[in-house]
């Protein structure tokens, strides 16, 4: 992430606040969909049980007018050419292309609607429901089967004729196929709708589009599968016309006949899209101003940043022509003293060089203890790096606690070289800091153990450089400096108050 340049930085800001919104509307959009496909799914449900319920009705007013042909008198007295005018009245309701039909067990038909000739008429050819209604003595409801006087497929709803409680004849009705292609079109919610009826082997004897093309055809293999494992279900299914459904299908205990109906998937999919592509619009325009946005904020930053970058430049040039100055300076002015003398000054002006350099690599903005006692300890590190041990947790700096430790820390490390643990070949220097906690403002404490030096012996007159480092610590950090003269070494002990904006 550091090597990203502001601009990248920004535009993921943006691009990462951004899209998880359209992901989220996205989400809300689906979930949206998902409800509005279980609810048309459920309402599919609702008209089907509806539709069924208007062909049961159908069917029973149908059974109904045969059972009360069946008590006629004509028809139980055998006086069929009287039977014919109420048969023909009958079928009169039903309009063109109704036949009804008589027969006996062994489905000999012994009277036609359609012809008063009966000997010349072949047998029933469904003879199995005409077993099953003289075994059951109980209405009966056919499959589509091809019928052997009209010679097109049709359906039959058969009732017995009674006679002393038994069955004498099978009094059969072959409606017009029409009235349920009718029906179908009146029970029809919608033009988008499919909406089939099937018999009890499956077969369509109605349906809206195109009934004259699927009419007589087995119902889809997806439908065929399902309607014959449970009475009653919602599925997705493909239509004889090969168009998706969301449809559900319920089957009549009265005639065997099933009722089926779907919407088209792309009518409950169409929203989706259009809501997605309406987020996805959105929140593309929405993107694209946060990224213009972003560059335009980067270019002013960028430009604040080049600025504050030349401020700092030109200040690290003038502090470095001012340290120069003054070492010009000291040069000149300690011409007549001791080499010790001029070291002890040069080497104070380099520590302050030294954390200046630092500070201006961070921008002035802190440093890291760690780094500033490194940078400070460098040169007594070269001839033996073992020698000194650091430890201690990371600590961020302020520039003016960068500075002010630098010193200390400096004047206790050439004490330290001339007098102490670094001054021979087998002292060791061991620096530990903690933050204190305990203090109502959090407190630095920098501890220097020297062991393995010469002798120690306390110092009959503090230095300068013992009084800078204490004078330092209490006046510039707000703390106290210690230095205890132990025989196996030196301790000094520095504790200075933290800023609180580092």
């Amino acid at each position: 992430m550091s090597k990203l340049t502001l601009p990248v930085r920004l535009a993921l800001l943006v691009a990462g606040t951004t899209l998880p919104m359209i992901v989220f509307a996205v989400g809300i959009a689906f979930y949206n969909y998902k409800q509005d496909r279980n609810d048309a799914t459920r309402r599919v449900l609702e008209n089907v049980r509806s539709m069924r319920l208007v062909l049961d009705s159908e069917v029973q007013r149908m059974t109904g007018s045969l059972q009360v042909l069946a008590l006629t008198n004509s028809l139980r007295n055998d006086d069929f050419p009287n039977f014919r005018r109420i048969a023909l009245g009958f079928l009169d309701q039903y309009g063109k292309g109704g036949l009804v039909l008589i027969s006996d067990r062994k489905g000999k038909v012994l009277f036609s609607s359609a012809t008063e000739d009966t000997a010349s008429l072949p047998p029933r050819s469904n003879l199995t429901i005409v077993e099953k209604l003289f075994a059951t003595k109980s209405p009966q409801f056919s499959d589509l089967f091809n019928g052997a006087y009209n010679h097109r497929p049709v359906l039959t709803v058969e009732v017995p004729v009674l006679r002393n409680g038994e069955v004498i004849y099978d009094l059969c009705f072959s409606p017009p196929v029409g009235i349920f292609q009718n029906l179908v079109e009146k029970q029809r919610p919608d033009q988008e709708w499919t909406v089939s009826l099937l018999d009890a082997k499956g077969t369509v004897f109605a349906r809206v589009p195109n009934p004259g093309e699927t009419f007589g055809k087995r119902a889809s293999p997806s439908l065929y599968e399902e309607m014959f494992r449970v009475p009653e279900a919602a599925l997705s299914s493909i239509s004889l016309d090969g168009v998706p459904l969301a449809s559900a299908y319920t089957r009549s205990q009265l005639t065997g006949w099933t009722v089926a109906a779907g919407v088209p998937e792309s009518s409950l999919i169409a929203p989706l899209w259009r809501n997605i592509a309406i987020t996805s619009l959105i929140g593309g325009v929405l993107l694209l101003i946060g990224l213009t946005f972003a560059v335009r904020m980067a270019t002013t930053i960028a430009r604040g940043d080049m600025l504050h970058n030349l401020l700092i430049e030109e200040l690290n040039h003038r502090v470095k022509n001012t340290l120069a100055l003054m070492q010009a300076i000291a040069v000149q002015t300690f011409r007549s003293a001791s080499s010790d003398e001029r070291a002890k000054f040069e080497g104070r002006l380099g520590a302050l060089a030294e954390a200046h350099n630092l500070l201006s690599q961070e921008k002035w903005q802190g440093s890291e203890l760690k780094d500033v006692v490194t940078r400070v300890l460098q040169p007594f590190l070269l001839s033996g790096p073992e020698r000194i041990r650091m430890a201690g947790p990371a600590v961020p700096l302020s520039p003016r606690l960068a500075v002010v430790l630098s010193m200390i820390v400096h004047e206790i490390a050439t004490n330290a070289a001339k007098y102490g643990a670094l001054s021979n070949e087998t002292g060791r220097v061991t620096l530990d800091w903690e933050i204190m906690e305990d203090t109502p403002k959090q407190r630095l404490r920098l501890i220097w153990t020297e062991t393995g030096g010469p002798p120690v012996t306390a110092p009959v007159q503090r230095g300068f450089g013992s009084r800078l480092i204490e004078r330092s610590a209490r006046d510039q950090l707000g703390g106290e400096a210690t230095v205890d003269f132990l025989p196996r070494g030196v301790v000094c002990t520095v504790i200075c108050a933290l800023d609180e904006e580092r």
